[in-house]
């Protein structure tokens, strides 16, 4: 990041600090490199920034929709928070060519499978394109559901903080023991929607409110990390809150 990056981001911490109120410990539950694959919830533009300043300074880049190319600031936070461009109505091969490359150089991607800003914070159906880069470079997944954004324009008038609530999941990995089809990928989709939603209050869960869907089917929660340990570094390096950092290690051959 160039020192125009990091002033425009120091910046927006600020303001994020004086604006918002944060609640959500288990932030610091994130690795501290990924490949990773973070899920969330798309309510407004607020996640963005807060989830990049509030994760710093883990390497996270996210996708972002080609119009925003057309304002010169954020073509300029486009750039210096190395966001991966994408046309919504038809995403190319060269999007998903650039996430997967992030992926390679162990950034955590930030995908919100709703593609679109619910605006209200109730969730909309899920898109399948997070479960397509899941299987295609073979990362986890982390869920990271926010709620109270919605709230933000509303008390800025009022010059009032907004409250936001970040709940942190577990990581799981996606596997099916037989041919994926266009079916399965959406059926994976909801899975990881139905999940998000049950770390949702009940008013937030829109078309996944049926908890009773929620199937372990395709789900590798204690998933086998030795896939993913390069030759030279470990997978994993935890961050936890007062017990320092814990490290898979690469087994001995």
């Amino acid at each position: 990041m160039s020192l125009t990056g990091r002033f425009i981001t120091f910046i927006i911490k600020v303001l994020l600090k004086i604006l918002c109120k944060v609640e959500g410990d288990k932030l610091e539950s994130i690795p501290r490199q990924g490949p990773l694959i973070l899920v969330i919830n798309h309510i407004n533009f607020l996640e963005v920034p807060l989830i990049y300043t509030l994760l710093l300074p883990r390497k996270v880049c996210g996708i972002s929709k080609i119009e925003n190319q057309d304002n010169w600031f954020l073509r300029i936070l486009v750039k210096e928070w190395g966001a991966i461009p994408v046309n919504r109505g038809t995403p190319g091969v060269s999007t998903f060519k650039e996430a997967g490359k992030a992926l390679k150089e162990k950034k955590m991607l930030c995908i919100a499978p709703e593609g679109t800003r619910s605006g209200n914070g109730v969730l909309a159906k899920g898109q399948p394109g997070v479960v397509f880069l899941a299987l295609k470079n073979r990362v986890p997944i982390l869920i990271v559901a926010h709620y109270g954004a919605e709230n933000f324009w509303h008390n800025i008038k009022r010059l009032k903080r907004t409250r936001v609530t970040f709940v942190v999941g577990e990581p799981f990995m996606l596997a099916s023991e037989i041919k994926t089809t266009k079916d399965i990928y959406q059926e994976m989709t909801d899975q990881i929607m139905v999940r998000m939603a049950s770390m949702l209050p009940e008013h937030y869960r829109g078309a996944y409110t049926d908890m009773k869907i929620i199937s372990d089917k395709y789900i590798r929660v204690n998933f086998n990390t030795n896939h993913f340990i390069e030759k030279e570094d470990s997978y994993f390096n935890w961050s936890k809150s007062g017990s320092g950092k814990k490290s898979v290690k690469r087994p001995s051959p």
